[in-house]
């Protein structure tokens, strides 16, 4: 007997804006700066990448290549993204 194993994406489960915030508050917490920025992927795939790239005020290949394992986004990109979906970047 064969088993399929299929990729787990944690966007398909991210269903409303409290569970991206809820998310995204979590890695925040307990990731790393790498690990925000892939969780931001994240969020982004699950609400739609062109949603999110037109409340950001970005086109939708500047998000992706912001966003990319290997993307270097500014600070200012980070935090427009951050707003989309309705969270708030805060220093304590």
């Amino acid at each position: 007997m064969t088993e399929t194993v299929t990729a787990f994406d944690i966007a398909e489960h991210l269903e409303t804006d409290a569970d991206i915030q809820a998310f995204l508050r979590e890695t925040a917490i307990t990731g790393d700066t790498s690990d925000f920025i892939h969780a931001l992927n994240i969020a982004a795939r699950a609400k739609g990448m062109t949603e999110v790239a037109k409340q950001a005020g970005v086109t939708r290949a500047s998000l992706y290549k912001s966003l990319a394992d290997n993307g270097n986004p500014r600070f200012d990109t980070i935090a427009k993204i951050v707003e989309v979906f309705g969270c708030k970047l805060v220093v304590s």
